[in-house]
């Protein structure tokens, strides 16, 4: 892979910006560990050196808001306190990549953001050198001034702005960066910069925007995935006293673009969404009708007692392993349909007006939806704008930018009026891109000593227009692909028309679960505890391939954090434990992080409750921020132990889901939350990101400790309490 390379527009330009102070624009391609692709980093320097940093990232609740910045003030050499965060506004030409999801701002963002800094630290030093007539290698930086120690001079950034955005940008890869035992920000505990305004209830997200003469607007849309406009008694709702406009929207039949809807508008949400009780709407959705949570689990069983649609991973010889196995285990694992479920609903406002449209999105991938909302209104990319409004929660939901098609395609009615439009809560469970449901068919050979020889998975998923839902995969190199002699993952597809999505650790989130929860049945039936049998397999220091764009999987960072947290849990001990309670263990790698993690439950009044989780966790070479690292984790864990035992499960009746709101799709409360002590482990490779690793693991470890303290499995989730009658 080439290095970074300096275009035509790659240079530093410099404009005197209100206030006096000199605003530096870094475009400088380059390579990064995702592929190369050019990034923008956003500095601004007054006269009194303060110090304004652009953050080019939504902030989803993931601090990249405050790591990137950190990255480029860590460089730049400034103190902390100098600096200002901004939000950019979404623009991939000049900034980059701003997409928020799967783990990736880190890995991606890493080197780029540090090598903006830098260049822009070396522009200044430069600029100091001219100035005194000195080399820049006699300068030093720090706390946003530069020095000539021989002469004793000190000139502030501030002072050097407007000299340095005259001199030429040197080649970033030329540029030195750091060493790691100079880091005076990276590294540090920093508080993200919207705290005190979250705190303090001021309006910062997408929910929160008003706009002068803005109207409100709800969109009502058939409930059974599919289903398209016929009639509907519009002029009834044009009548309710309020209502300023009752729309149609003709969709594309795309859930990730445009349905079929009836907008209603006011300058009031609450007259809007009462005015929709007056709305009766007639669809056409017989087709759409026809799906249901009964009949995937029908077709669910007769799948898995046929032989096998698709084949996903062949290694060895799985069928000769199965017939001469001393011991041949097996089992059926079942996860549901999962939403978001994001506290702040999909919101979105849209103002259209002379050929373009001006957009206030939070969203988690702005690009994807600028290219939706160009396509719905035909307008061509550059006249969609687009204000990254900070996310009151994404989880992947904001990956998909239907409502900003639907506010675009609303507003676009009322040209010159802002629109606000705001998913109730009802729509926001019922409207969501779910995660998919997955059924496993296990199986696993066991030799005379106890050795897995072969593994076997029938995968059967949800498909739509013949292929997997988005998140229902199955990657060829699961584990324990590579470690064991014979593997065979097979794949059947069930249709279905639920609109599916990423949710965060997509994939792992359900894979995790079955899998690590059906390998500790192997390891028992093999006279092992699961953390024995991962490490017996995990013993060779080796690095297996992990799939297109990812980084090989070493088996000795696994064995690093297993042997961590076994140690941080106590888990020799864990047979001391009272009746009716257990510890249960479990490791996953995903999003290119390694995390074990126990869990240590007791019963109580017929449901397991969780007293304390312990996690050890190797995201590489340096934690950025820890404080957000450690908020991450936790944050993770209380998501995937809410998955299991809240009660959440979305189920589907006549084409449309049940649940309406959070007393049906409950969230864990604080009450519930345990005890949580992490620990990180680090590595020599790059850092990478911590939004999704540390949640897949602490599913299927809650369930093996529900074994350890019951001795019943939990092969289905949610956890129920009628699991443990009888």
């Amino acid at each position: 892979m080439s290095g970074p390379v300096l275009s035509r527009r790659a240079f530093v330009a410099a404009s005197l910006a209100a206030g006096g102070a000199v605003l530096f624009d870094l475009n400088i391609p380059v390579a990064n560990a995702q592929g190369s692709g050019a990034i923008t980093a956003f500095v601004r320097i007054d006269a009194a050196n303060r110090v304004t940093i652009g953050a080019k990232n939504a902030e989803v609740g993931q601090g990249a808001k405050t790591m990137l910045p950190m990255l480029i003030a860590e460089e730049l050499d400034v103190d902390w306190a100098q600096v200002t965060v901004e939000q950019t506004h979404a623009d991939a030409e000049r900034f980059g990549a701003q997409s928020a999801g799967g783990s990736r701002t880190t890995p991606r963002e890493w080197l780029p953001m540090r090598r903006a800094g830098a260049v822009a630290r070396a522009m200044l030093v430069a600029a100091a050198a001219r100035r005194w007539g000195v080399a820049p290698d006699t300068l030093t930086t720090g706390g946003g001034q530069v020095r000539h120690a021989a002469s004793g001079r000190t000139l502030t950034y501030g002072a050097l702005a407007a000299d340095a955005a005259a001199m030429p940008a040197p080649a970033a890869e030329t540029v030195p960066l750091k060493d790691p035992s100079r880091f005076r920000i990276i590294g540090q505990p920093i508080p993200g910069p919207d705290t005190p305004a979250i705190a303090s209830g001021k309006p910062l997200f997408g929910i929160d925007l008003a706009l002068p003469g803005m109207l409100h607007a709800v969109l009502v849309t058939c409930p059974a995935f599919g289903g398209t406009f016929k009639r509907a008694n519009l002029d009834a709702v044009r009548a309710v006293p309020g209502v300023r406009h009752v729309l149609t929207i003709k969709g594309d039949g795309e859930p990730e673009s445009l349905v079929d809807g009836v907008a209603i508008l006011s300058e009031s949400w609450w007259t809007a969404n009462r005015a929709r009780d007056v709305l009766e709407v007639e669809w056409a959705d017989a087709a759409a009708r026809q799906f249901s949570s009964e009949h995937y689990a029908a077709a669910a069983k007769a799948k898995g007692a046929a032989p096998a649609e698709i084949e996903i991973a062949r290694t060895g010889d799985a069928a000769a392993a199965f017939a001469g196995a001393a011991r041949l285990v097996t089992a059926d694992y079942h996860y549901p349909f999962l939403a978001h479920a994001t506290l702040e609903p999909q919101n979105c406002t849209a103002l259209v007006r002379d050929g373009s449209v001006e957009i206030w999105a939070p969203t988690q991938n702005p690009e994807a939806g600028r290219g939706l909302v160009a396509k719905a209104l035909g307008l061509p990319p550059e006249r969609v704008r687009i204000n990254l409004m900070r996310v009151g929660g994404g989880f992947g939901r904001r990956l998909m930018n239907d409502y900003m098609v639907q506010a675009a395609a609303i507003a676009a009615q009322v040209p010159g009026t802002p629109v606000k439009l705001l998913y109730n809560r009802e729509d926001d469970i019922r409207r969501d891109f779910y995660r998919p449901a997955g059924w496993h068919r296990f199986r696993a050979a066991l030799d005379a000593s106890g050795r897995l020889t072969a593994f076997g998975d029938h995968f059967i998923t949800l498909a739509r227009a013949g292929k997997p839902t988005s998140g229902g995969d199955l990657p060829p190199a699961e584990f324990p692909a590579g470690v064991v002699p014979a593997i065979l993952f097979e794949q059947s597809l069930i249709p279905t028309n639920m609109p599916t999505g990423w949710l965060r650790a997509p994939g792992s989130n359900g894979l995790a679960f079955a899998f690590q929860a059906f390998l500790d049945e192997v390891a028992a039936a093999a006279g092992r505890d699961l953390a024995s049998l991962m490490l017996e397999l995990l013993a060779d220091d080796r690095e297996l391939p992990r799939g297109p764009s990812q980084p090989p999987f070493k088996t000795a960072r696994a064995r690093a954090v297993i042997e961590k947290v076994v140690a941080m849990a106590d888990w020799q001990g864990r047979g001391k434990l009272p009746a009716g309670e257990g510890k249960g263990f479990a490791y996953y790698h995903s999003h290119m992080g390694y995390f074990a993690e126990v869990v240590h439950v007791a019963m109580a009044d017929g449901m397991p409750r969780v007293r304390q989780v312990w996690a050890a966790g190797d995201v590489g070479s340096q934690i950025i921020n820890p404080l957000n690292a450690l908020n991450q984790v936790q944050g993770s864990i209380i998501d995937g132990l809410g998955q299991a035992l809240a009660g959440q499960a979305i189920t589907q009746v006549d084409g449309a889901v049940e649940q309406a709101n959070f007393d049906t799709h409950p969230l864990m409360r604080i009450d519930a939350a345990p005890v949580i002590e992490v620990a990180f482990v680090p590595s020599d490779d790059p850092p990478t990101g911590l939004g999704e690793p540390a949640l897949p693991p602490v599913i299927p470890a809650l369930v093996n400790a529900v074994h350890a303290a019951t001795g019943r499995r939990v092969r289905t989730l949610p956890i129920t309490a009628e699991m443990f009658e009888g």
